[in-house]
């Protein structure tokens, strides 16, 4: 790589770093660590092709997905992670009911399977279509919509809080009762 790619690569990280590293991190369930080396491992791809790419950030999000997908399809056993006491909870206040909900989203994108959270991710982070994120993923769009809508429906048995903490206002809909239809 010569000294203008070098430039231009080092201009590309310093810039597109941060939004990279959010998405590499939901994609990793929201493990910082593994979110990292995923982003590390497709920069050094970007780096040694640099000159040969034509869209930078989308070869690296590509990269960032393509690497994701290989992790679960390993099927390596999730690792725990420990932390000394357990995170305080929100004095009630508009920053603390963000935090709370971040941290809720987090830990509920977490308890989802790879590909669940990958879904999402693409679906509604990356706000991608669904015949993108068919096309990322090497499925049917078909295939993309069941899994986003059996994840959202994951998501709401594993974090009901969320509805709570969201605002969103909503009422449940109430048990549909039998009605007797005649003809």
């Amino acid at each position: 790589m010569d000294a203008q790619a070098q430039e231009s690569f080092r201009e590309f990280v310093a810039n597109r770093s941060s939004a990279l590293l959010r998405t590499a991190v939901l994609l990793s369930g929201g493990d910082r660590h593994a979110g990292e080396d995923l982003l590390q491992n497709a920069l050094i791809r970007a780096a040694g092709r640099w000159q040969r790419i034509d869209e930078p950030e989308a070869y690296v999000r590509q990269v960032l997905y393509r690497q994701q997908i290989s992790r679960w399809r390993l099927k390596w056993p999730r690792r725990e992670v420990s932390v000394g006491e357990p995170p305080e909870t929100g004095t009630g206040t508009d920053i603390s009911a963000a935090a709370d909900l971040k941290l809720v989203m987090r830990g509920a994108l977490a308890r989802l399977t790879a590909r669940q959270r990958t879904v999402l991710v693409l679906r509604y982070f990356e706000d991608l279509p669904e015949a993108e994120v068919a096309r990322i993923l090497g499925c049917s769009v078909g295939t993309v919509r069941s899994t986003t809508h059996r994840s959202l429906a994951r998501l709401r048995v594993l974090a009901p809080e969320l509805a709570a903490l969201g605002g969103a206002g909503r009422q449940p809909s109430p048990d549909p009762s039998p009605v007797e239809v005649r003809p």
